[in-house]
């Protein structure tokens, strides 16, 4: 990405509309050639300003709450299509209550369960409102194979004591009463993973759930797929889809979140202060814990333009953030030239959760939300931020 950042207000997020798009036009062609569908978690990027870019590509949105619900209806769903083309919103969360399922069946096309017990709950609430509203909202039930694939246990579906999804061991026989009336069943055990996870993880859901798989009219593979990083095998993706959708005669789904919004937006970044504590430390106006918390939570170092590890440049910084939190730091960086007070830093791949996990934590101001038209140049700000959306969300 070309983006001239010299004039932008910091701290601002900047999604790249034809790096959006390239990402897009690959999912589109995994669509056309595996004859599946494939929805934007808005977990991962809920950027509505673009859902119309988003729209001309993919079938839905997948959510995980009821205000997710709702943004998708409202914002990726409507306005209506000129042309008659609609789109989907599926629900999963690890538990509802009475009046999430209330306010769900007037958003969601398909509602996923977690547990039997969910399903038995509130699956007949489910189908009357569907029966009034003269439409099928469909039902599925999510899986756990306990097939681990991820690295990092706090991102790992399937890490021992997990609660997300029925562990094939205390899985109701596929003609249980329990399960009459089932839809669909839908498994997540990925994260940044490429195609060969997938295939292995369809080999163990096929062993644990075969016999499940013969009475539903879908499965939902979940998300974690990294389909738009570029030595993802995207071919192997496809022929994965296409053999199990003529083993079992089932739909397939599958949920990016990251692989929409990968490598399509920076977060730039002013220093504001250098000091100096056995190393030159640079305050940003920024902040690892409120503005990009995966930096801490995964951990990790995000990439910043024009930067190296330590030592790889002539002059080493710590970047600080800008709370009251002692371990607010983004990480050592090395620059060819001295930081100066004033100095934007940009950094790499900060459209997916990001937005979506961000804080007011200390009353810090928000980043602000803008696109970068890569035809033309513009740097247009969708969202800026202020004390009124601090003191709103508290009373």
């Amino acid at each position: 990405m070309n983006i001239d950042t010299s004039g932008v207000d910091t701290p601002c997020y900047i999604c790249d509309l034809g790096a959006l798009r390239r990402n897009l036009e690959i999912l589109a062609g995994v669509q056309e050639r595996a004859g599946c569908k494939i929805l934007l978690a808005l977990k991962g990027f809920a950027m509505w300003s673009v859902f119309p870019v988003v729209r001309e590509y993919l079938a839905g949105v997948a959510t995980s709450s009821v205000a997710e619900a709702r943004l998708g209806r409202d914002k990726f769903c409507a306005p209506a299509d000129p042309g008659g083309r609609t789109w989907e919103v599926h629900a999963y969360a690890p538990a509802y209550s009475e009046a999430d399922v209330a306010e769900l069946v007037e958003l969601a096309d398909h509602i996923v369960f977690n547990s039997v017990s969910q399903w038995r709950r509130h699956g007949p609430v489910v189908r009357a409102a569907g029966e009034r509203q003269g439409r099928a909202i469909e039902c599925g039930l999510r899986l756990n194979p306990r097939h681990r694939e991820v690295e990092v246990e706090l991102y790992d579906p399937c890490a021992r004591f997990s609660r997300l999804g029925v562990p094939y061991q205390t899985m109701p026989g596929p003609d249980d009463p329990a399960l009459a009336g089932l839809d669909g069943l839908h498994f997540h055990t990925l994260c940044e993973l490429g195609s060969d996870a997938l295939e292995r993880t369809v080999a163990a859901v096929e062993d644990r759930f075969g016999p499940h798989l013969e009475r539903v009219k879908w499965v939902n593979f979940g998300g974690g797929h990294h389909i738009t990083r570029p030595n993802y095998d995207v071919d192997l993706l496809v022929e994965l889809v296409r053999r199990f959708r003529d083993r079992h005669g089932v739909e397939v789904y599958l949920e990016p979140g990251e692989a929409i919004a990968l490598n399509t937006g920076v977060l730039v970044a002013s220093v504001l202060d250098i000091v100096d504590n056995e190393m030159p430390i640079a305050i940003l106006d920024t902040s690892a814990t409120a503005h990009m918390p995966d930096v801490l939570e995964m951990p990790y170092r995000p990439d910043i333009v024009g930067a190296g590890a330590p030592g790889a440049h002539a002059h080493t910084y710590r970047l600080g953030g800008l709370t009251c939190l002692a371990g607010d730091v983004i990480g050592d960086y090395s620059f060819p030239a001295p930081l100066a007070i004033g100095q934007k830093l940009v950094f790499d791949d900060m459209a997916h959760y990001t937005m979506v996990k961000n804080t007011t934590f200390n009353g810090v101001r928000l980043p602000s939300i803008a696109t970068h038209d890569p035809d033309t140049g513009e740097i247009r700000v969708v969202r800026r931020f202020g004390y009124e959306d601090y003191m709103t969300r508290l009373s």
